[in-house]
C-alpha cells in the first residue's frame, strides 16, 4: 500500500507548488517534469511542522527519448504528425520524462508536431530543439505554448573542429553566444536544457568553463553529447567525473548524456557517464538515429534493472518496452536486427543443446533477463481468419495503437484479406496493416500485377498502375520476377530513375509470411525511401518503388 501525504514542494527557497505525492513507488512521477538535484519537503498538517532536505535526484535517472526528432532524422524514417502523436503516447505510457519532440524552426511539420504532441501528453516533459540562435528559441517557445511541461534545448558546439570550421569564431565568442542561448531561453520557460555540441572531442578544461558559464546564466540540464561516437568508456567516464570535481555551481543543474553509436559505443559510454554522475540519459527506442543511430533506451533501462548494485533506477514501465520497439520499427520502417540486445527476434532464442538444456532446467543459467520482463509474451494471442473484430481492436491496443472507427473497419477487411493468405496473424503483421493506409492518397496506385516466372523460363511481368484516375498498362521481360515488374513499371513511369538499395525481410517465419521490402530510389539528384508489405514479396518489391515514387518532388509523374 502507498500512503499520499500532502506536501508543499521549494526549489532553493521558492516555492513552486504543493501537490498530493506518494512516499513510494512513482513518488517522484509528478515531479520528473522538474530538473533540480535537490529540492526541500514540508509535510504540511494544517502547519508547517516537518522539514526534510530530500535528494529526490540521487538514484533517479531522467530518461530523455529523442526518438522523434533525432531518431526520425534517418533518411526514410520520417513520421507524419499522427504517427508522432502515436509514438509520443506509447512513450509516455512507457515512463519517460522527457519527450524531444523536434526542431520546430526546421520546418512547418516539425513546428505543428511539437504543437500537437504537447496537446497530446500530460505527465513527460515536451523538449523542442534550438540552435543558439533568438529566431530558434522564439520559434521554440511558440511551439511549446500548449506543453504542461516544457522545456528549450538550445546549445552550440564546443569542441576546436567546430568552433574553428563550422562557426569560424573564437573560444570567447563561443561561451557569450551559449551564455546569450540560455539567458534568452530563460525568458520564455525555466526548463532549459543546453547541449555543448562534440563536447566528447572537447577539451575537458574548456568544457568545464562552458559548463559552468551556461549554468550560472540559468541552464537546469547540461547535455554532454559524444556527437561522433568517438570517446572510449573510460575517457567518456573521466569527462564527466572531470565535470563534476571542476565547474562550480554542477549542484544546480542535472548532467545529462548523448552518446552516438558511430563505433559501437553509445551504450557503455552512456553507462560511463552515469555511474561517473551524470543522471539523464538521452537515447532512442531501438537505437535508432542518424548514421550508426543512438544509445538504446531499452539497453540503458535493463542494464540498469539488472545491475541492482548500481543503486539507480528509472521510471520505465520494462514490460511495455517490447511494444513500443515493435511500434517504432513498424512506423518508421526501420527493421530491427535479429540479434539486436533486449528487442532483437533472437535476443531470448537458444539453438545450441547445452543452452537449451540449462535453460529448460532453470532459465537463469544462460538467461540474466525474463523475457516478460520486457513485454514479450509467449502465449500472446495469434490470429487468424475466425478473429473476429474486438479481438483485432483489443491486440491493436495492447500494442498501444487507438484507432478511430472508420479506421478499424479498413484494418479489420485488409486483415481477413491477410488472414485468408495466413494461417496465423501476429503482432507485427498488425502494425504493418495498421499503418497501410499511408498509400490512400498517393497519386500513383498499383491496379494490378501478374507475373510469370520459373526454372528454364523467362520472367515476364504485366502491370496496371492508376495515376491520378487514369489507367495506364505495360508489359516485360526481365532477368527474374521482381527485375521484370520494375521494367513494365519503368515503362509506364519513363523517367530516369536508379535503384539504389533494396532490402526484403520476413516478419516472423514460415512460407506464407509477410514480406518487408525496402527501396532507395535515386532520382533527379535526389534519394527517395520506399517501403512495400505483402505475403507476394514481388507485389511488396512494386508497392515500395511506387512508394519512392510517390515521394518524387515533381509536378507531373
Amino acid at each position: 500500500t502507498v500512503s499520499l501525504f500532502p506536501y508543499r514542494l521549494f526549489y532553493f527557497g521558492n516555492e513552486i507548488g504543493s501537490e498530493m505525492y506518494c512516499l513510494s513507488g512513482y513518488k517522484q512521477k509528478s515531479l520528473s517534469h522538474f530538473p533540480v538535484r535537490k529540492a526541500f519537503f514540508i509535510k504540511t498538517n494544517g502547519n508547517i511542522n516537518i522539514k526534510d532536505n530530500i535528494k529526490i535526484m540521487s538514484d533517479k535517472l531522467f530518461i530523455f527519448d529523442t526518438t522523434l526528432r533525432d531518431g526520425e532524422q534517418v533518411p526514410g524514417c520520417q513520421l507524419n504528425t499522427i504517427e508522432k502523436i502515436q509514438v509520443a503516447k506509447a512513450l509516455e505510457t512507457l515512463g519517460v520524462d522527457v519527450i524531444e519532440a523536434g526542431f520546430p524552426v526546421s520546418s512547418p511539420g516539425d513546428f505543428n508536431s511539437v504543437v500537437e504532441i504537447s496537446k497530446a501528453v500530460t505527465w513527460p516533459t515536451i523538449c523542442a530543439l534550438t540552435r543558439a540562435v533568438e529566431k530558434d528559441i522564439e520559434v521554440a517557445a511558440d511551439a511549446l505554448k500548449f506543453a504542461k511541461h516544457k522545456r528549450i534545448h538550445t546549445g552550440i558546439g564546443t569542441s576546436d573542429y567546430h568552433i574553428k570550421y563550422k562557426f569560424n569564431s573564437t573560444r570567447e565568442e563561443i561561451v557569450e553566444r551559449a551564455v546569450a542561448a540560455v539567458k534568452y531561453a530563460r525568458k520564455y520557460v525555466e526548463d532549459v536544457e543546453f547541449y555543448a555540441e562534440d563536447a566528447g572531442r572537447t577539451d575537458n578544461e574548456y568544457l568545464a568553463r562552458v559548463v559552468e558559464a551556461v549554468i550560472k546564466a540559468g541552464a537546469t540540464v547540461v547535455n554532454i553529447p559524444d556527437t561522433t561516437g568517438y570517446c572510449l568508456p573510460d575517457e567518456f567516464g573521466a569527462k564527466i567525473k572531470y565535470l563534476f570535481d571542476h565547474v562550480d555551481g554542477i549542484q544546480n543543474a542535472i548532467i545529462a548524456t548523448h552518446c552516438h553509436n558511430d563505433l559501437g559505443m553509445a551504450t557503455a559510454n552512456t553507462i560511463a557517464g552515469i555511474m561517473n554522475g551524470a543522471r539523464q540519459a538521452e537515447v532512442t527506442i531501438n537505437g535508432i538515429g542518424e548514421r550508426a543511430g543512438n544509445t538504446s533506451m531499452e539497453e540503458i533501462v535493463m542494464i540498469l534493472k539488472s545491475h541492482k548494485e548500481l543503486n539507480i533506477d528509472t521510471n520505465i514501465n520494462t514490460h511495455k518496452i517490447y511494444p513500443a520497439s515493435r511500434m517504432v520499427s513498424s512506423l518508421m520502417n526501420m527493421p530491427i536486427q535479429p540479434n539486436k540486445a533486449i528487442v532483437g527476434r533472437n535476443a531470448f532464442a537458444h539453438s545450441s543443446g547445452i543452452h537449451q538444456d540449462g535453460v529448460l532446467k532453470n532459465a537463469q543459467t544462460y538467461e540474466i533477463i525474463d523475457p516478460h520482463d520486457v513485454g514479450i509474451d509467449e502465449n500472446s494471442i495469434i490470429l487468424t481468419a475466425r478473429s473476429g473484430r474486438a479481438a483485432l481492436k483489443h491486440r491493436l491496443e495492447v500494442l498501444g495503437i487507438e484507432l478511430t472507427q472508420e479506421k478499424l473497419d479498413k484494418v479489420y477487411e485488409d486483415f481477413l484479406k491477410l488472414a485468408d493468405r495466413k494461417k496465423e496473424i501476429h503482432d507485427d503483421d498488425i502494425l504493418v496493416l495498421a499503418g497501410a493506409d499511408r498509400s490512400i492518397n498517393h497519386r500513383v496506385k498499383i491496379d494490378y500485377l501478374q507475373v510469370t516466372s520459373g526454372v528454364g523460363v523467362r520472367s515476364v511481368a504485366s502491370l496496371g498502375l492508376n495515376i491520378s484516375g487514369e489507367k495506364f498498362e505495360a508489359a516485360a521481360e526481365g532477368n527474374g520476377p521482381v527485375d521484370a515488374a520494375i521494367k513494365a513499371l519503368k515503362k509506364i513511369i519513363n523517367r530516369q530513375m536508379t535503384l539504389k538499395e533494396f532490402t526484403i525481410q520476413a516478419i516472423s517465419k514460415g512460407s506464407d509470411d509477410v514480406g518487408k521490402v525496402h527501396m532507395q530510389v535515386e532520382y533527379g539528384g535526389n534519394f527517395y525511401y520506399g517501403f512495400g508489405a505483402n505475403t507476394d514479396i514481388i507485389a511488396a518489391s512494386v508497392e515500395a518503388y511506387v512508394d519512392c515514387i510517390n515521394k518524387f518532388k515533381i509536378e507531373n509523374i
